[in-house]
């Protein structure tokens, strides 16, 4: 199944990890089946990193479709006033947004989807040591200060350097399910939330940061199967454990119910697929509900929240 090319646009100086880190994940879901293709694109055949190794680029982009991410790692000193890309660059990045596809920064980056005007009316986050530039650069966007990242309208910024790990992993998560997204997590030994009590937008993700097995093996299970419906019984004998211990464990671990868990992962699933045009109505029933009711009180559940959070 054709899932997406992930395009890395390599600038100069830019920072390996903020590389490295999202085609690791991205490289794993390959390996999971998924037919991820990476391409690393530049305005020169070599681009020399910060941290001094050259890297290897190519000078043709590929042809995008709209399932396509273009990914724009960090830089040294991007606040600077140099131009880092040339102008056929940025209408690039512009034109895959317009077709429906999704730009994703890491760090230092977002001063490029700035620089293209994506950042314009969407909410946005960078490395914290440039938000205030960024801000004061790109008045119109609304730069948030307390995010690993943040994902608005298929523009999807994250703050420093490791975070384009957790971006990558969320993206995997709304894409194609929360369960696969734990295992890439996984393996890459990211298991446990870092950062915890910064806000971020992946349920899988935050409500991770634990150390309780029993509730673990609960959230597996959900991951694995949120579309369909799951009796606390059920989830129970999973665990071991009564009904009545697993709905304390869980909600020590995490300050939810397991059933309240399970909605966050369908309306997260369900946010990603009604912002890639598809109906309410067939949303809610592809991520489990019977009728678009109970979305539309989710979402303005989440919606309350996050206007006081």
């Amino acid at each position: 199944m054709h899932v997406g090319r992930v395009v890395f646009l390599l600038l100069p100086q830019l920072h390996l990890l903020d590389l490295a880190g999202p085609a690791q994940v991205f490289s794993a879901a390959a390996d999971s089946g998924l037919d991820y293709r990476q391409s690393f694109v530049a305005e020169s055949s070599e681009v020399v990193s910060a941290q001094g190794l050259p890297v290897r680029a190519e000078v043709d982009w590929p042809d995008l479709d709209p399932a396509d991410l273009v990914v724009v790692p960090g830089w040294r000193s991007p606040a600077s006033r140099a131009e880092p890309a040339q102008p056929a660059t940025l209408r690039r990045l512009v034109a895959h947004h317009a077709a429906g596809g999704t730009v994703v920064s890491v760090c230092g980056g977002a001063y490029l989807l700035g620089r293209a005007g994506l950042l314009a009316g969407r909410r946005c986050t960078t490395h914290h040591e440039l938000q205030d530039e960024l801000a004061r650069r790109y008045p119109a966007a609304t730069v948030l200060n307390d995010r690993l990242y943040v994902v608005d309208d298929r523009v999807a910024t994250s703050a420093g350097i490791a975070s384009g790990i957790d971006l990558a992993l969320h993206l995997m998560a709304v894409r194609h399910g929360p369960a696969l997204a734990a295992r890439i997590a996984r393996e890459m030994v990211v298991y446990a939330r870092r950062n915890g009590h910064e806000r971020q937008d992946s349920a899988m993700l935050r409500y991770r940061s634990h150390l309780s097995d029993v509730v673990h093996r609960v959230q597996d299970v959900i991951d694995e199967r949120f579309t369909e419906a799951l009796p606390l019984g059920e989830l129970a004998g999973v665990a071991r454990v009564s009904e009545r211990t697993l709905t304390r464990l869980f909600d020590a671990s995490t300050g939810l119910t397991p059933l309240r868990y399970q909605q966050l992962l369908r309306v997260e699933r369900a946010e990603h697929l009604i912002g890639h045009g598809v109906a309410v109505e067939a949303a809610a029933r592809a991520v489990g509900f019977t009728d678009a009711r109970m979305l539309r009180r989710l979402r303005a559940r989440a919606r309350s929240t996050h206007s006081v959070g």
